[in-house]
């Protein structure tokens, strides 16, 4: 295609270019126009709304918060009730150390009146825990149970109860230990390897630390087993103990280790348990078994 022909192609009138001109003149104002412009709907405020609205949110939230921290109630067998269980019912010491001397006859409490019996709790606390109290299932439906009059007694002849050995927990073998109903190799292996740990146990609360053990299993290991405290329990001297040796023991961290020595060097020697007790993050629920591996 030759140059000439080209230019004819091409070639406009004053108008025409005049036209194009002002058709690209009308394009870029309407892209300016596009990007500058805010085409976003602005909705009128209305002040009562919006103190609405901030209202309800501040409800929501501390509606969560009260259904964040509200408490769960778990029912429990006053039975079993431990030092740490007790102190946060509002049990003293003393009521607390009458159950667990009871217990240690290998009684049960069977009601609630038994239990204010037995500790001497007032009327006001016994009022708040005892809808707690869970109870065995036999004992609730005690007055189901089929009375025999004393010719059945004499026709029927009942079996003798075995009687068995009370053995030491820290002499028990895993052959002794499986012969309890519910425990097999695996809880076995667990129990000798916690009394590995701490070189010897010293108190069958401790049988409650161990994972995987039932209260059914922990009420037959108490049955059948005690504790003696051998001899060649080497205690920790928590005046003397370095930062390791402390940091060592199970019912120790780290973090308390350290507080402990930092204790002791800026206030002396300790005395008693109730003097490591002071310390942050102490484990007072576990105290009465601490102090058993210590000594000062």
């Amino acid at each position: 295609m030759s140059f000439n022909l080209l230019k004819m192609y091409l070639h406009f009138t004053k108008y025409q270019r005049t036209g194009i001109f002002l058709l690209f003149v009308i394009i870029i104002g309407l892209q300016l126009f596009y990007w500058l412009s805010d085409f976003t709907i602005s909705e009128t405020k209305n002040p009562e709304k919006e103190k609405w609205l901030a209202l309800q949110s501040q409800f929501d939230n501390e509606k969560m918060v009260v259904e964040n921290n509200k408490p769960v109630v778990f029912l429990f067998n006053p039975n079993f009730i431990s030092d740490y269980k007790g102190y946060k019912l509002g049990m003293s010491v003393e009521e607390i150390d009458r159950l667990l001397a009871f217990r240690k006859e290998n009684k049960y409490v069977n009601s609630v009146e038994e239990f204010q019996k037995v500790t001497g709790v007032s009327d006001s606390l016994l009022n708040k825990i005892s809808p707690l109290f869970k109870f065995p299932d036999w004992v609730q439906h005690k007055k189901e149970i089929k009375l025999y009059s004393n010719n059945d007694y004499a026709k029927k002849e009942f079996p003798k109860k075995e009687k068995f050995e009370i053995l030491d927990i820290n002499q028990a073998t895993q052959e002794d230990l499986i012969k309890i109903y519910g425990i097999g190799e695996g809880l076995s292996i667990r129990i000798l390897k916690q009394k590995e740990i701490m070189g010897c146990f010293v108190s069958m609360d401790q049988m409650n630390d161990i994972w995987g053990l039932s209260p059914e299993v922990i009420k037959e290991l108490n049955n059948h087993f005690k504790v003696i405290i051998p001899s060649t329990l080497k205690r920790i001297n928590v005046n003397e103990a370095s930062l390791k040796e402390l940091s060592q023991f199970p019912y120790f961290k780290y973090v308390l280790a350290k507080q402990i020595v930092t204790y002791r060097s800026m206030n002396g020697d300790f005395k008693n348990i109730e003097d490591l007790a002071k310390i942050k993050d102490f484990p007072v629920e576990k105290a009465k078994i601490i102090s058993l591996y210590l000594e000062y």
